[in-house]
């Protein structure tokens, strides 16, 4: 089998790794940068690779279109205009499905098929040096297959997929715009609007910048994200978006109404129901809004030492910390440490290790 990957990032490199070197797969990656095509063959992500997309493309019987969302509907119109191999899988990795899978339709490919598709899973880090085998591995993998797409063709691609170790859900096109719009696009913007209202009065006051370390940043987190990336996902999935922020609109008047009535009952009934429904979400389990770093809090003495006895720990057991943090350490209170690690695997073993070692830890 010929898997084809355009674009061999992040996303596309640990596709490829995921299928590299298993029998019967042949990977090949493409990108227009000849450096790019370099360093793909060089860190052995590929079986091989070339600027030309009719070569990538020739006789594949898979293709994976890992570029930016604003740029899938290029590559697919291009991709229409190719002689592909009969029966060929036309798949993609962008995080809004509508807007692509409306433009396959319009193309009315022939002899191929299109299935939409969206990992959700990521890293703080981008690029092919980022890509992993693993990265996928417990996430949740969404395919949005059309209704002309025959089971025969989804179950060949889902088999393939299966070697990524991700869960692999069918979900109508619209319903997951709908869906990670409102748990993962909107909350950015959310972020965003956060991030900018404080800096305009820290303008006035550069308290606000001051005091707003802690909490404030890891709440806004995902504000950092890039903005050219950011505004195309926005923008392709916008009618979604107006109605999402229209409800949100309606959630702030209600705290507003709840403030300027001094409604106690209603505000507390309010965090209640969240609470509620936060508690029932999974803690670790990887998702559309991913984290850029995975947090652990470790309750600590106030010894001389500690610290450099906990990271000797973890350094022993070839655990890697992408950051840490002390919260506070008095001798009459005990400091919480936080410790942040760049995947879900080190954070298990890191958790398993302190409570060994006797060390209270909590998310």
């Amino acid at each position: 089998m010929k898997i084809a990957i355009l674009g061999v990032g992040l996303i596309g490199g640990s596709l490829a790794l995921c299928f590299k070197g298993k029998p019967n797969l042949y990977v090949i990656g493409y990108s227009p940068n000849p450096a790019s095509v370099e360093k793909y063959i060089k860190r052995g992500v590929v079986d091989d690779a070339t600027t030309s997309m009719e070569e990538a493309v020739a006789d594949a019987d898979v293709i994976f279109l890992c570029v930016p969302v604003g740029m899938l509907e290029t590559y697919l119109e291009k991709l229409s205009e190719l002689p592909l191999k009969k029966g060929c899988i036309i798949t993609d990795v962008g995080s809004t499905k509508g807007a692509i899978d409306r433009c396959a339709k319009r193309l009315a490919l022939k002899d191929v098929y299109f299935i939409g598709g969206h990992p959700m899973a990521g890293s703080e880090r981008s690029g092919v040096e980022a890509a992993s085998s693993y990265l996928f591995e417990n996430a949740y993998y969404v395919l949005t297959p059309n209704e002309q797409v025959p089971q025969e063709v989804y179950d060949r691609l889902e088999q393939l997929l299966s070697l990524t170790r991700a869960r692999i859900i069918r979900v109508d096109a619209q319903l997951h715009d709908e869906i990670v719009g409102a748990v993962s696009h909107l909350p950015h913007i959310i972020a965003v609007a956060l991030v900018n209202q404080v800096a305009r009065y820290n303008d006035a006051n550069p308290l606000y910048e001051a005091l707003a370390a802690g909490g404030f940043r890891d709440l806004t987190r995902i504000a950092s994200s890039d903005p050219v990336i950011w505004r195309d996902i926005l923008l392709h999935n916008k009618e979604v978006l107006l109605d999402l922020l229209a409800d949100w609109g309606r959630e702030m008047e209600l705290f507003r109404r709840l403030l300027l009535e001094e409604d106690g009952e209603g505000i507390e009934r309010q965090f209640s129901l969240a609470s509620e429904f936060r508690s029932r979400l999974p803690e670790r389990r990887r998702g559309v809004l991913h984290a850029m770093l995975y947090d652990l809090y470790v309750d600590v003495p106030d010894h001389p030492g500690i610290i450099a006895k906990i990271t000797t720990l973890l350094s022993d057991h070839q655990i890697n910390l992408g950051n840490i943090q002390i919260h506070e350490s008095r001798a009459d209170v005990p400091g919480v440490m936080r410790l942040s690690f760049r995947n879900d695997q080190d954070l298990a073993k890191a958790e398993q290790l302190l409570k060994d070692a006797g060390y209270t830890v909590r998310y």
